[in-house]
């Protein structure tokens, strides 16, 4: 009798670490009310309570089981599964953001390296793949789609080959959008020029900085065309330093480099991403505006039915999640296959993941109208 008893004890805490382990791979079961911020329910485990007047096998044998299973559970949520529990899987969470995302008006944001293309050694070589690209346009189909990347605008256009989206380049400095007058986050009006076709015009803030933007690309390519491995990217309206390549012991030499010419251009300032340094005018100025700027375009900043979906995968596109998080609407999304600091609610391993969630997104648009 006592065995049959410690059996069915066994069985309801090994149905309970399972029922965790779910909730750790992103099975969450958390039901929200209208399609505005998700709060992530955070793992805690529950103690199970142990009747200390049981006979002195049952305590021990459940008491071992505990432990054991306590040991395995934080093996389970060490790294990037702990990590996972902040930020779960938007494919495994799909299913519910589409249910807060009945009767919204999607808007859709997207970086190019790294989530719509793999991170390559050489920067021009970063293709997209056809079924990405083809993907990419149906879902442009269906919701307003822009790219936003680092790259120059024209060389991002150039990779991405479709005219069915907007595009922004250099951090969202040099800006392809509808022809509309618009405001800035702060009430401001900003002035841009119309072109006569009255379709698209470019915007571009950090303009009159071009000149020593030149000046710069000039003198990096000479300081640096000895150091093995460095590749300096004109991108427009920024210099780009890439180090994918470069010995672990030149780093520091080209970083003092780069830093030297940088010292004659207050104006400017130097950030980092992936394996790659960039010279940017200090304006402020990033993805975050980028993404207010097609919002206001669009006509959409002030409406309350619209549902933002940004999705990238660098440092620089935590600007475009703080403001997705600031209006407390919508989905940023990070593409990471390694834990981080980040203000996106979601995730996606890689591009491969990127592209099932873009594919389920056109599929869902399409199975609903």
């Amino acid at each position: 009798m006592n065995y049959i008893f410690l059996l069915l004890v066994t069985f309801k805490i090994i149905k309970k670490k399972l029922m965790q382990l779910k909730e750790i791979m992103g099975f969450q079961t958390a039901h929200s009310h209208g399609a505005k911020w998700i709060p992530q329910p955070i793992f805690k485990g529950k103690e199970v309570p142990i009747d200390v007047q049981e006979n002195s096998l049952f305590q021990k044998t459940t008491l071992n089981f505990i432990e054991h299973s306590q040991s395995n559970s934080n093996y389970i949520l060490s790294g990037y599964d702990s990590w996972m529990v902040r930020h779960p899987s938007a494919l495994n969470s799909f299913e519910r953001l589409m249910k807060n995302a009945i009767g919204k008006r999607i808007i859709l944001f997207l970086d190019y390296d790294g989530t719509l293309s793999p991170i390559v050694n050489d920067p021009d070589r970063a293709f997209m793949s056809e079924e990405m690209r083809a993907t990419v346009h149906e879902v442009a189909t269906y919701f307003p789609t822009a790219i936003i990347s680092g790259r120059s605008r024209d060389k991002v256009q150039d990779f991405v080959k479709l005219n069915n989206l907007y595009y922004a380049g250099s951090h969202g400095m040099d800006i392809m959008a509808p022809s509309m007058p618009i405001t800035s986050s702060a009430g401001e009006h900003i002035e841009i020029a119309i072109n006569k076709s009255c379709t698209e015009v470019p915007f571009q803030p950090a303009k009159k900085y071009l000149p020593a933007i030149r000046e710069i690309l000039r003198i990096l390519k000479n300081e640096v065309e000895e150091i093995k491995g460095a590749m300096v990217e004109d991108n427009g309206f920024c210099v780009s330093v890439h180090f994918r390549q470069v010995q672990e012991k030149d780093y520091g030499f080209l970083e003092e480099k780069v830093k030297c010419v940088l010292e004659n251009h207050p104006q400017f300032c130097l950030t980092e991403g992936k394996k790659v340094m960039e010279i940017r005018p200090s304006i402020k100025w990033n993805k975050g505006n980028a993404v207010e700027y097609f919002l206001d375009t669009l006509g959409l900043s002030s409406c309350n039915d619209i549902l933002p979906v940004y999705i990238g995968d660098d440092r620089t596109d935590e600007d475009a999640f703080k403001v997705i998080q600031s209006r407390e609407q919508g989905y940023p999304i990070i593409v990471s296959s390694v834990p981080r600091e980040t203000r996106a609610l979601y995730s996606l391993r890689d591009p491969s993941e990127v592209l099932m969630f873009l594919s389920s997104l056109a599929k869902w648009r399409k199975n609903a109208y």
